[in-house]
């Protein structure tokens, strides 16, 4: 079982930590990814639209809901889950992103900060993609700097709460069904985790136009002007920033696993390349250069996945500090940049063309390197944690 599942740029053998019926799963997902998404996504990306017509197909594939423990099953392992993260980027970070939002960021906020009875509201529909996530952090004038920043306000009146403001690069945005959205209550001036339900009165998504990384991924600015929802859909759990980062520790986690998926699509396809591709009479896997370039892709590659495997084995034994997943997020999103630059470098003029794959996987590794923190925010984290002195603002 274990040598048909290995891939080739797996080159310490991490996926054979999974025990067997894991590593079939992964497999299963494997399979599907490459029957039924692989041939969709240059053609989605090019369009700069999502095939929601794959929605149910997802679904069916069970990729959803594996990091919760639900309805009597009990959750997968965090190496699974995080496995699972690369696979979908492996393909396509795209697609990998919008199952990270819906999946991670948004059940995870509910999971993470509801009480049980918002859980049993909203997850069951969110497992079978009927209702789909997305989430509201960042803002346009508050990237980085939002915790302190956040200008998107909170109005308790009687039974309902008020908001107002507006959200920025909100990914699932266009067509998600709930919008979990952070707001700051005017009354104690916390942080406060709500959910907005598309439809809303006083609640508009419009789609973030000309994008050039994951393209396929619907962003949104997002307003709300006077958009008044019910008490009870205030998350119980969400009161302030700092139970906002309870969920970006997790999710920064699957974000490194997504870069290593990124490199490991853009890899694969120089490593094909350069057994096909002929120059002055043979293959130019067999010239020194490429092989150096393979090389450093490959290493690249290994590095940044024992560094998120550890990731999350310390998420298993509920070990891992924030400082952690920052330092993982930083470093495999940057050698990211590096492997499909590479692998742009080894395609030639080939590199640009879409029908190629690699300028996607070139373009959306900058994507990857900027959202859920940028590297030198997550860097300030880690210094931070070094030196016992904060160089924040």
């Amino acid at each position: 079982m274990t040598s048909d599942l290995l891939l080739p740029a797996d080159f310490f053998g991490y996926e054979s930590l999974l025990p067997e019926d894991e590593q079939k799963d992964l497999l299963a997902l494997r399979e599907f990814l490459a029957s039924e998404v692989k041939p969709r996504v240059n053609a989605a990306w090019a369009a700069a639209e999502f095939p929601m017509d794959l929605v149910p197909r997802f679904a069916e594939a069970d990729i959803v809901g594996r990091s919760y423990d639900w309805d009597g099953r009990p959750r997968a392992s965090r190496l699974f889950t995080g496995f699972q993260a690369m696979e979908l980027a492996r393909v396509d970070p795209s697609m990998a992103t919008f199952i990270g939002v819906h999946n991670g960021l948004a059940m995870g906020s509910i999971m993470v900060l509801g009480s049980e009875e918002q859980r049993q509201r909203w997850i069951p529909s969110m497992v079978r993609l009927e209702t789909i996530g997305a989430f509201g952090l960042t803002e346009p004038e508050g990237g980085s700097d939002v915790a302190r920043g956040m200008r998107t306000t909170a109005r308790r009146d009687g039974d309902t709460w008020v908001l107002n403001g507006a959200k920025r690069w909100i990914g699932n945005g266009t067509f998600a069904d709930v919008v979990v959205v952070f707001a700051r209550d005017v009354a104690d001036d916390q942080v406060k985790t709500f959910l907005v339900e598309k439809g809303t009165p006083g609640f508009t998504a419009t789609k973030i136009e000309d994008k050039f990384a994951l393209r396929t991924v619907q962003n949104a600015d997002l307003a709300f002007t006077d958009c008044r929802i019910p008490a009870d859909q205030k998350l119980e759990g969400g009161n302030t920033f700092k139970d906002v980062n309870k969920v970006l520790k997790v999710t920064r986690g699957g974000v490194a696993w997504s870069g290593v998926g990124c490199q490991l699509g853009a890899y694969e396809v120089a490593l094909a390349y350069a057994k096909e591709r002929r120059q002055f009479g043979k293959p130019i896997a067999g010239f020194q250069l490429v092989q150096d370039l393979l090389a450093r892709m490959v290493g690249n590659v290994t590095a940044s996945m024992g560094m998120t495997v550890r990731l999350s084995q310390l998420q298993e034994d509920d070990a891992l500090r924030d400082d952690q997943a920052a330092l993982a997020k930083s470093y495999v999103t940057a050698r990211g940049r590096e492997t499909v630059g590479w692998a742009r470098e080894l395609l030639g003029g080939n590199g640009i063309v879409l029908h190629y794959d690699v300028v996607r996987y070139f373009a959306d590794a900058e994507a990857l390197y900027s959202y859920e923190g940028t590297r030198e925010m997550n860097t300030l984290i880690v210094g931070r944690a070094l030196t016992g002195m904060s160089a924040f603002v």
